[in-house]
């Protein structure tokens, strides 16, 4: 199993997410190459996909959206996430573990 490549830094941690836009449902689906792999159903148009990974994951940490901030790749698929006042131990939580 390879661990998700994270960054903490004191107010936080960033780490990457390759989003799978249009997909049948939202869920978080594991790891893939050190960035976390999340299916979401919207479509990658103004934003639409960016606000549902930020919903999601504050869901899944039981966050408020304004901790989490896409602080590169707003328009890519891959894209690295700051989310403040979590560490690895809660990242990794929400992370499914393989099969």
């Amino acid at each position: 199993m390879v661990d998700l490549n994270i960054i903490k830094n004191k107010d936080g941690i960033f780490f990457e997410v390759k989003v799978i836009p249009r997909s049948s449902r939202e869920e978080i689906v594991g790891i893939l190459d050190g960035k976390l792999k999340v299916k979401l159903t919207t479509p990658p148009v103004d934003g639409k996909a960016n606000n549902a990974l930020i919903q999601l994951l504050a869901q899944e940490l039981s966050i408020s959206r304004n901790d989490i901030q896409i602080v590169r790749g707003a328009t890519s698929t891959l894209k690295q996430v700051f989310v403040r006042h979590i560490d690895k131990a809660d990242i990794t939580k929400i992370c499914p573990t393989p099969r």
